[in-house]
């Protein structure tokens, strides 16, 4: 998915609610940060978007431009109406949300997930999709592992599950080191 694709999925959203702020998550989130990322982020084609003041709405958003629908044919791309209880995320993501608001979506905004919030959510999810992911995220520089760290304890996982999130990021971390190219000395 392109950022004009994800202006363009805000953009019916809104005219499908009649809501004027989205939240946007999952991976597509990464074009609130990164207008023209690197192919890796961007290979899926939905974009999990609910409407922020009205959440109940995403069913709409779903039947009307989700896979399968008239919308996704035409254009090859969709949109996936989620909730906000979709993500685990830190108890104050909202502040660190990447503004997506432009003549493409109709003046209606899209908050796209900071990075390290991105990266926090699927590190909980932890499926091979989200690894791949994270694994680029931080092999490129987009966030360092102690960034993520500091932020575990407000995820409400408990001590067991942060623990845990905290051992997959420092596992990751190490991973993604190893796949970083060595850089010449100057």
């Amino acid at each position: 998915m392109k950022r004009q694709e994800l202006e363009h999925i805000i953009r019916a959203s809104g005219d499908i609610t009649d809501q004027y702020e989205f939240v946007i998550l999952g991976s597509q989130s990464i074009l609130g940060t990164e207008p023209h990322p690197d192919e890796v982020f961007i290979v899926s084609m939905e974009a999990d978007i609910y409407p922020l003041h009205a959440p109940q709405l995403a069913d709409r958003i779903d039947g009307a431009i989700g896979e399968g629908s008239r919308f996704h044919d035409t254009y090859g791309y969709y949109a996936q109406g989620v909730g906000p209880d979709t993500a685990v995320l830190p108890d104050d993501w909202m502040t660190r949300v990447r503004r997506v608001q432009n003549g493409n979506t109709n003046d209606r905004v899209g908050y796209c997930l900071g990075v390290v919030d991105l990266f926090l959510a699927k590190a909980v999810a932890a499926r091979d999709k989200d690894r791949e992911f994270c694994l680029a995220l931080l092999a490129q520089g987009y966030l360092r592992s102690e960034d993520a760290l500091l932020l575990t304890g407000r995820m409400g996982l408990g001590d067991k599950g942060e623990r845990r999130l905290r051992a997959t990021i420092r596992r990751w971390s190490e991973a993604a080191r190893a796949t970083r190219p060595i850089e010449a000395d100057d």
